[in-house]
C-alpha cells in the first residue's frame, strides 16, 4: 500500500479543560499513521495561542512537538498554515523541525490532483470586523510591540480573549454550514474556480467536518476540528480520493 496524505486542524490545545487529554490522542492519532503518511497538513489553530518570543518557548505541548519532530525525522513531509488563533508562530517549527510554514492559501500538485489547501480565516470578506482585527494581528509594528511585553502578561490576556470568542461564536451557533452565500471560505474557492481549476479545496477553522461539491470535479472539504469530533482529512494517491473521518483512539 503506497504512502498517503492527512489533514488536520483545529485543535485548539490550550484551551480548555481536556487539553491534555486532547493532545494524548493527537499524538496516537500520529503514532498510528506515521508509517503509511507521506505528508501531514497541519491547517492552523493547532494551538489556541502561541507567540514566538526570541528566547521563550511557550509552556506545555511538549507531547505534540516531540511527536511533530519525530515525524520529521522520519521523513514525513511537515506543512503548517497559520490560523487566526496561532498566527504568531513565525518560524519556530520551521527553525526545530523543517516544517513548511504557510500564512495563505496555497496550490499544491499532489499525485496528479490539484488542491487549494489553507486554514480558512478571513477568506470572502463577509465579516468586515474581522477583516480589521486580522490586518492589526498581522501587522508586524503590532507584533514587535506585543513582542515588548513580558509572557506572563500576553499569555492570560490573549487566552482570555480566545475562550470568550469561542463562547461567543458557539451563542452564535455558528458550528455548521450556514449556506453557500453566508460561508467565507466557499466563496473564496468559487472565485478561485472561475480562473484555475482544482479538484480539492481542504480548509479548516470553521470547526464543521463536510464535504460536498463546489463545481464540476471539485470537492470541498472541511476538516472539522480536533476539539469534539475529532476529524481528519486522508488523500489517498492510489484512489484519488479523499475521506473525511474521526479518530477513535
Amino acid at each position: 500500500m503506497g504512502k498517503v496524505v492527512y489533514f488536520i486542524s483545529d485543535a485548539h490545545l490550550g484551551s480548555g479543560a481536556d487539553s491534555l487529554q486532547r493532545e494524548r490522542e493527537l499524538c496516537r492519532f500520529l503514532d498510528s499513521i506515521k508509517d503509511r503518511c507521506k505528508t501531514l497538513f497541519l491547517l492552523g489553530d493547532i494551538f489556541d495561542f502561541w507567540f514566538t518570543y526570541r528566547h521563550t518557548v511557550p509552556r506545555g505541548h511538549t507531547r505534540l512537538l516531540g511527536k511533530l519532530a519525530e515525524l520529521a525525522d522520519s521523513g514525513v513531509e511537515l506543512h503548517f498554515f497559520l490560523g487566526n488563533h496561532d498566527m504568531w508562530m513565525f518560524d519556530y517549527l520551521e527553525r526545530e523541525m523543517g516544517v513548511v510554514m504557510h500564512d495563505e492559501p496555497e496550490v499544491f500538485e499532489i499525485d496528479g490532483k490539484r488542491f487549494l489547501i489553507g486554514h480558512g480565516d478571513g477568506l470572502g470578506h463577509l465579516d468586515k470586523k474581522f477583516d480589521m482585527l486580522r490586518k492589526v494581528f498581522r501587522s508586524r509594528f503590532n507584533q514587535r510591540l506585543f513582542a515588548l511585553l513580558p509572557a506572563s502578561w500576553t499569555f492570560p490576556i490573549a487566552r482570555r480573549w480566545s475562550d470568550s470568542n469561542k463562547l461567543l461564536h458557539a451563542r452564535q451557533d455558528t458550528l455548521h454550514y450556514l449556506g453557500d452565500e453566508r460561508e467565507g471560505i466557499v466563496l473564496y474557492c468559487k472565485e478561485c474556480l472561475k480562473t484555475v481549476h482544482f479538484d480539492y479545496c481542504v480548509f479548516g477553522h470553521r470547526h464543521t467536518p463536510l464535504t460536498m461539491p463546489l463545481a464540476q470535479d471539485c470537492i470541498y472539504v472541511n476538516t472539522g476540528d480536533w476539539m469534539l469530533n475529532r476529524n481528519y482529512a486522508v488523500f489517498s494517491p492510489e484512489s484519488g480520493k479523499m475521506a473525511l473521518l474521526d479518530f477513535k483512539g
